[in-house]
């Protein structure tokens, strides 16, 4: 198998990967938009059909092909999520159900 995640082959170019992670934080943020609010937990947090678990796998494929397409460069799983994570705590368009 070969590497070619750009954060392997390239460890040292700190500033294009800060680059990149925010541009995708930014790209997921704007992707947010386009949903209305979206609730997390509920009954079974663990529900992999659940509105959230959709537009995770959804947005990650999505942003995975922005990334090459738009930087030629190929995100690493970790860095996918990582940034993905980091806009959900941002944004304001997830609901946290109240777990009482």
């Amino acid at each position: 198998m070969a590497i070619r995640y750009n954060l392997w082959i390239d460890p040292d170019n700190v500033t294009q990967h800060r680059a990149v992670e925010a541009d995708l934080e930014r790209y997921f943020i704007e992707r947010f938009a386009d949903y209305p609010h979206i609730r997390l937990f509920g009954a079974d947090p663990y529900d992999y059909d659940a509105p959230f678990n959709r537009l995770y796998d959804v947005l990650m494929a999505r942003a995975a092909e922005y990334c090459e397409r738009t930087w030629c460069y190929v995100a690493s799983p970790e860095q996918l999520n990582r940034c993905f994570f980091r806009a959900v705590g941002r944004s304001t368009k997830f609901v946290q159900d109240d777990r009482s």
